[in-house]
């Protein structure tokens, strides 16, 4: 099968997602015994990097920058299926899920993927160059949705506790996924130029020409999207078997339950930080840009209408309220990010702050 370099894909990335169904088959329904958990980890984890290496064969296809966002919004199906998994089997640990995953993903995508792509951007040149004018649009969409979704639950009082009444569930679910198909609508039709490479004497890169250069074949490209769907099936229910042992190893070493969460996002988001920081190393920062803020986006802007969906039929409340810390720890990325984005420029220091509070958010989980 034809890659995104033009040449046949290693056969893995065919094997592996076929594979990772095979636990499914045998084991559903049964707790598995430690040897097949860790078999099942084991597929699990090259699942997702399959299903990153079909997402960007599609992503070679289309172009940036809407190549980012085909890998952003595979990456965030994922997320969503193992949210919406886990939380189906229900318990008091489950309530909070939805709430510790997403708020995960929105720091290690806005500090941790940004802060090593800016490190890795400004290793190789003293400044990282970018376009302020797009990457700051999504950065205002990542902070309305986030406090939209998770800040103002901890404060209304429809309902006892950080959670929202239903109709106000409705609306941050509808809001959220507004927000985002403006945000997609921006970034690929309105003003596609703004999401674009910045070359060092501050000129706008048009990657078209690059794109072009082995591009994958249409048929090379559906097959890498069946592929993806099968990678995605496997990922999610491969997490379904082995949740209980993640929950189990949690409470034993005495950690809180939103380590699951911090789990979760790190799980799936890895490959894409690699991404990441691999088009840093090519000058291409705002590719790496694209990848962790549109990741924040639709980590918010899909996850919360799909769980305030699911929230009609699981049993247990819905909390999606931070606490204290987390809020401090919010706002923190959020007037951080903005000083780092303002001047479309940064350095190594500004990629240092990001990963200090990365750094922050998870001491202060395992420890609050």
């Amino acid at each position: 099968m034809a890659g995104k370099d033009g040449r046949f894909s290693p056969p893995w990335t065919v094997i592996v997602p076929v594979a990772a169904l095979l636990p499914l088959f045998l084991l559903w329904g049964r707790k598995p015994p430690i040897a097949g958990v860790i078999v099942v980890a084991l597929l699990l984890g090259a699942a997702v990097l399959a299903a990153v290496h079909h997402a960007e064969v599609i992503a070679h296809r289309v172009g940036e920058p809407m190549g980012s966002l085909t890998l952003a919004v595979a990456v965030t199906v994922i997320e969503v299926g193992l949210i919406v998994t886990l939380m189906s089997a229900g318990g008091p640990k489950s309530y909070s899920l939805a709430r510790d995953t997403v708020f995960a993903a929105v720091m290690i995508t806005c500090n941790g993927i940004v802060g090593l792509a800016l490190v890795s951007g400004t290793l190789r040149r003293k400044v990282a160059l970018f376009n302020a004018e797009g990457t700051g649009a999504a950065w205002a969409t990542v902070a309305t949705i986030a406090t939209l979704s998770l800040v103002l639950p901890t404060f209304t009082t429809s309902q006892p506790g950080p959670e929202f009444a239903p109709a106000q569930l409705a609306f941050a679910g509808v809001a959220s996924l507004a927000l985002y198909g403006l945000f997609v609508l921006t970034q690929t039709k309105r003003h596609r130029d703004f999401f674009q490479p910045i070359a060092t004497d501050g000129t706008v890169i048009d990657t078209a020409a690059e794109d072009a250069h082995g591009l994958p074949s249409i048929r090379a490209s559906m097959l890498s999207l069946g592929f993806l769907v099968v990678a995605m099936v496997a990922v999610v229910g491969d997490a379904k078997l082995i949740s209980p042992s993640i929950e189990d190893s949690v409470a034993a070493a005495g950690l809180p339950a939103g380590v699951v969460g911090v789990v979760i996002a790190l799980l799936v988001l890895l490959p894409e930080g690699m991404a990441a920081v691999r088009a840093a190393r090519r000058d291409r920062i705002q590719v790496s840009l694209n990848l962790a803020v549109g990741s924040a986006i639709a980590s918010i802007g899909l996850t919360i209408p799909a769980v305030a969906l699911a929230s009609v039929w699981l049993d247990g409340p819905l909390i999606l309220g931070l606490g204290p810390i987390h809020m401090a720890l919010l706002a923190l990325t959020i007037v951080v990010g903005t000083l780092t984005i303002v001047p479309g420029r940064a350095t190594l220091l500004n990629g240092s702050i990001h990963l200090a509070i990365l750094a922050a958010f998870l001491v202060l989980t395992t420890v609050p």
